[in-house]
């Protein structure tokens, strides 16, 4: 960890306005809520300036919209969740060492390729026909399959699994418990039993993406499944096989594609997020929390909902039905009001209905 910065220095770290004493000092970072007396904080959305007064930070840094009189020294900047990332990394935790060489309980298969500066962990496991770029780390326990083909600079946590003949781009992040190239989920019924369709395929990740704790991406059935350049994927999701997940997009935890859903560039899908299977993101678009997507999404739209919708017509639909309980009484009262001005039983109805002529017909009257 860094030691401690004086405010006046972060200031020139993010390019930012300082508003108050710069020889502060600033030993880390955190929330709002979180900070003590010496912490840097930020402060972006105008629904947490209450909780922007209270904080006990030394410090904020705030955007160039920020009220003047919020008690602490200040930092102005364009984007402050951005310059608060920055100034994150001077005081976030170092690094562990990186592995050097191949350690002696790992088992590498005869004529496996490695480049230089690689570091293969303790019972690793890498199979024949592999090739492994320069200066890739591949964490303890990791396995890694036949033909398998890792670019450079990548980063295998510990207990990551890569199948047979998938294909990693460079500086690929895979964490920890990762599985890439597993079995999609694919049979038939016959005779009253499942039969498992063979999986053929393979994963292809291409550089720059990261992949989360947990997540697992099957291979394709005939063809691949396709991570795309710069995609961000988080912990617990689930990509079926002959996914296409487009470049720089991002999956939020506990979403699930199904097989062959693709995806355009820079799609973001929130947390708990499910698709069918065959449909298309496009381009730009979002899927918000808990969407259950079951239909192509035009390029550039919000989605939200299940079934999901565009999020207007969506939240139209929400709003009717937190009226409903309300339209529920009022039905009940004409109910009741129609029932106590009914005829008593036995009683004959005066008809109200008016002489209306009968459209069409002339009506003669007898002289």
């Amino acid at each position: 960890m860094s030691s401690p910065r004086s405010l006046a220095e972060i200031a020139d770290l993010v390019g930012g306005k300082l508003e108050g004493d710069g020889a502060v000092l600033i030993s880390g970072v955190a929330d709002l809520q979180g900070a003590g007396p010496a912490d840097l904080s930020f402060f972006s959305h105008p629904r947490y300036e209450a909780a922007a007064r209270k904080s006990r930070a030394a410090a904020l840094l705030v955007g160039s919209q920020a009220p003047k009189d919020l008690g602490q020294a200040r930092i102005r900047v364009a984007n402050p969740s951005a310059a608060f990332t920055r100034v994150a990394m001077l005081f976030a935790p170092m690094e562990g060492p990186r592995i050097r060489g191949i350690h002696p309980s790992a088992v590498v298969a005869s004529g496996v390729e490695i480049g230089k500066d690689v570091g293969i962990g303790p019972h690793v496991v890498i199979e024949e026909g592999a090739r492994i770029g320069d200066e890739t780390q591949i964490g303890a326990g990791s396995y890694i399959g036949r033909q398998v083909r890792i670019g450079s600079r990548c980063m295998l946590h510990p207990r990551v699994y890569v199948g047979d003949r998938c294909l990693l781009g460079s500086r690929v992040v895979l964490h920890p418990g990762a599985v890439v190239g597993a079995d999609g989920f694919g049979y038939e019924m016959k005779e009253g039993k499942h039969h498992k369709i063979p999986q053929l395929g393979y994963v292809q990740i291409d550089d720059d993406a990261e992949i989360g704790a947990n997540t697992t991406i099957d291979r394709g059935r005939f063809a691949r499944t396709h991570i795309g350049e710069g995609a961000k994927i988080d912990n617990l999701v689930m990509i079926a096989h002959n996914c296409v997940v487009g470049p720089h997009s991002v999956i939020v935890a506990q979403s699930g594609l199904s097989g062959s859903t693709t995806t355009g560039h820079h799609v973001t899908i929130a947390g708990h997020v499910g698709t069918v299977g065959h449909i298309h993101i496009g381009s730009g678009a979002i899927l918000t929390a808990k969407s259950g997507v079951t239909k192509d999404v035009p390029e550039g739209q919000t989605w939200r909902g299940a079934p999901a919708r565009p999020i207007k017509e969506q939240m139209e639909m929400e709003a009717y039905i937190q009226q409903l309980p309300q339209l529920a009484k009022r039905l009940k009262v004409l109910e009741a009001g129609q029932k106590s001005s009914a005829a008593p039983a036995g009683t004959k109805k005066s008809s109200t209905r008016p002489n209306l002529p009968i459209r069409g017909k002339k009506i003669r009257r007898k002289k």
